[in-house]
């Protein structure tokens, strides 16, 4: 019997600490990762669709049909080419959905931007070839609409494959790395714009239109890789705020004359964020802004009217202070206009613009738009996401363009995305909330759910094991103002005790953290802190956004300045409460919110008794100038609001237990910022702590990097707060 009651014991005891949440378990094993729903590729018809299955097939599924098995339509045992197997990372179809464009060898070269060997495949024939190999590796290359071309970069320079005859000519021959680039962005684009592909072809496929970009008055920027005897040093270029831009110009080449480059005059400005085809006429669309993007212009390019294109101005959107790119345009299915959102009004609506100029409102009200789907194939619906729940959740809606009747297809209140079939058939919804993984399910246009397609039911049980606290929102007062907040409790919360708080921040424009959505390792992350008897805290402050433009461009030429009087103010908040130790308030910060925490804990040095930033901003002047300018103008025009808010010149005001952390290949906020940071703590005599990551990029992970970050990190809240 004792030895029955011993192993009883063990038994118990070891299950309670399996379920246990720790560090490894959450960023090595990654046991809390979600399942989810790639590659889901809708066909023209919008019913058929395919997919990656486990064994790297293609296969072909109809939605009418949900509960039919997938037929295989490439099959990756028949792959090979020169005897090698060539193994499917992405994949593409031509118009008539018979041929298909191969990616592999994909590689990445900054955030959204790669290199790739592609590959062209016959579905009738089953003949693999490769693309170009003469011009190997390639980016961006896609089939005409015609499907009689293929275009492609190779070293700058735009080509199109002719293949009837095999032929590959050169659109541009003057391409040189960190000199001029050809129908690809510079990183600036890339990072700022979220735009890589810089060229378009014609809907009748007779014409390319792309974007040059001359780097060479842009100053370069080094990063040393290291690993070798000798570290090799790599060098792009980054245009720091102030200094200058590439200059980019706008062109259109007929593709049986390809020698012919002709120019695209557009009057002044300092941008073209985006380039854009209509699919439905050969109309070319472009938008420029000028250097302090509080002017965006839409530009038509009309070369169904004669021999020559005829161009126009067909809106210009104004702001006092700034106007946000048009992450992509929806054309009428008409062909009479486009469908755009605009912040005019106060807070982000649709609008609808015809090729005369005439401009029409389609929604109204003080609820942000913040995905703009498109339009269904008959024109009557438009389909988007908008705020709810006062900033906190996101839903999914259909607006009847004519009667601007909107209609809630959301299940329940949270967050849902939606990923549309062509047509607007059919969409892949993905919804969650702050407390439950995402369920994805296949919907028809109306919102009808049709299947479950992943509803993460393992991890559901996992966590259920877990003595889990429930992750609530609510609104605090803070410097007069009401900020959306969220907060876990610990799991045995108790209010006679008292507990510390840990704020774990951003802040910044165009990020929220206070959102009714899964929050994956992160949030786990927290419940890990939680279940330590750590108040978890995070807060949106002034500058972010959901909750219109006013509130959102409140902190335009002083960025760091209403937001950490409001993180400061918030910590002062919970420092009132009676369950909340008010000696130990710390805060941590990632990018921006880095540069936030560093702030915080010089600045508001008598309330933080901790502080962690990883990959922080500690000077404006430092990062890339499309992003600071548009919300600080340059550094010449406005020297006060870079300097009176840079962390570096409040570190005399340092008190508490501080921890720096940075990846020293950072291109995006560069290893500069921290080592600046340094230099200054170490003149005011502070002392604090500090991990630098060779050869890690802004995203800090790659083998065990991630797991010895928080690992770290975790540590260092339990010591010092």
């Amino acid at each position: 019997m004792k030895y029955i009651h011993t192993t009883l014991v063990l038994l118990v005891f070891n299950a309670f600490f399996a379920q246990e949440i720790n560090v490894e378990k959450i960023w090595k094993k990654y046991e809390y990762r979600t399942q989810g729903v790639d590659g889901f590729n809708s066909l023209k018809d919008g019913d058929r669709y395919t997919q990656m299955d486990e064994q790297g097939n293609v296969v072909l599924a109809f939605i009418s049909k949900p509960n039919e098995a997938p037929s295989i339509l490439i099959d990756a045992k028949d792959l090979s080419y020169r005897g090698k197997q060539v193994i499917i990372e992405d994949y593409s179809f031509d118009q008539s959905e018979r041929k298909v464009l191969i990616m592999t060898s994909i590689t990445p070269i900054y955030r959204r931007s790669y290199h790739a060997v592609y590959y062209l495949y016959d579905l009738d024939t089953k003949v693999l070839k490769a693309l170009a190999e003469e011009y190997s590796p390639q980016t961006l290359a896609e089939y005409s609409p015609d499907g009689t071309k293929v275009s492609f970069i190779h070293k700058n320079d735009l080509y199109v494959k002719d293949l009837l005859t095999e032929k590959i000519s050169p659109i541009t021959t003057d391409g040189k790395r960190n000199k001029i680039i050809n129908g690809t962005t510079d990183w600036v684009y890339e990072e700022e714009f979220s735009i890589t592909q810089a060229y378009s072809w014609s809907p009748d496929s007779k014409y390319i239109a792309f974007l040059k970009f001359v780097e060479k008055k842009v100053k370069e920027f080094g990063i040393d890789m290291y690993g070798e005897l000798y570290p090799d040093r790599f060098e792009y270029k980054y245009p720091k705020a102030g200094e200058d831009n590439s200059n980019v110009t706008a062109h259109w080449v007929a593709v049986s004359k390809p020698q012919k480059i002709n120019p695209i005059s557009l009057g002044s400005y300092e941008y073209i964020p985006r380039i854009q085809w209509s699919n439905v006429s050969n109309r070319l669309l472009l938008q420029t802004m000028n250097r302090h993007q509080d002017s965006l212009r839409y530009h038509m390019v009309d070369f169904s009217v004669g021999k020559k294109p005829v161009q126009q101005i067909l809106y210009t959107d104004h702001s006092n202070t700034y106007v946000d790119v048009n992450e992509s345009l929806h054309f009428m299915p008409n062909g009479n206009g486009f469908f755009f959102t605009s912040e005019k009004s106060g807070y982000n609506q649709l609008y609808a613009l015809d090729y005369s100029g005439k401009l029409s409102s389609i929604s109204d009200g003080e609820l942000d738009l913040i995905d703009a789907y498109g339009v269904s194939q008959d024109g009557t619906h438009f389909y988007f996401t908008r705020s709810e729940q006062l900033g906190v959740s996101k839903v999914l809606c259909q607006i009847n363009v004519q009667t601007k009747e909107v209609k809630i297809l959301s299940p329940f209140e949270g967050w849902m995305d939606a990923s549309f079939t062509q047509g607007m058939k059919y969409f892949v919804g993905t919804y969650s909330d702050a407390n439950t993984p995402p369920v994805y399910g296949l919907y028809n246009g109306n919102g009808t759910l049709i299947k479950v397609l992943a509803d993460n039911a393992d991890l559901k049980v996992k966590l259920s094991a877990l003595n889990l606290s429930k992750k609530e929102f609510q609104r605090i007062e803070v410097n007069g103002v009401n900020l959306n907040a969220s907060v876990i409790l610990p799991p045995d919360f108790d209010q006679s005790n008292k507990y510390p708080v840990y704020m774990n921040v951003y802040g910044g424009p165009g990020h929220n953290e206070v959102t009714n959505q899964w929050d994956g390792n992160d949030f786990m992350f927290h419940q890990l802190l939680a279940s330590n008897g750590y108040i978890v805290v995070s807060v949106d402050p002034r500058g972010t956004q959901y909750r219109g433009a006013a509130f959102k461009k409140a902190t335009y030429l002083q960025l760091g300045k209403l937001e950490v009087e409001d993180f400061i103010g918030t910590a002062k908040y919970f420092q009132s409460l009676p369950y909340v130790d008010a000696n130990r308030i710390g805060i941590m910060g990632w990018s921006y919110g880095g540069f936030m925490s560093s702030l915080a804990v010089t600045k508001g040095a008598d309330v933080f008794r901790m502080g962690i930033a990883v990959a922080p901003v500690t000077n404006w002047r430092y990062y890339d100038n499309i992003y600071t300018e548009r919300f600080m103008r340059t550094p010449q025009e406005n020297p006060a609001g870079y300097d009176t808010n840079s962390p570096i010149n409040h570190v005399d005001k340092l008190k508490g237990k501080f921890l720096l952390v940075h990846g020293m290949a950072d291109d995006n906020v560069h290893f500069q910022n921290s080592i600046d940071m340094i230099s200054a703590l170490v003149k005011a005599n502070k002392q604090f702590d500090f991990f630098a990551y060779p050869n890690k990029n802004h995203g800090i992970y790659g083998g065990n990097t991630r797991n010895h970050l928080f690992s770290m990190m975790y540590d260092y809240i339990l010591k010092n707060l």
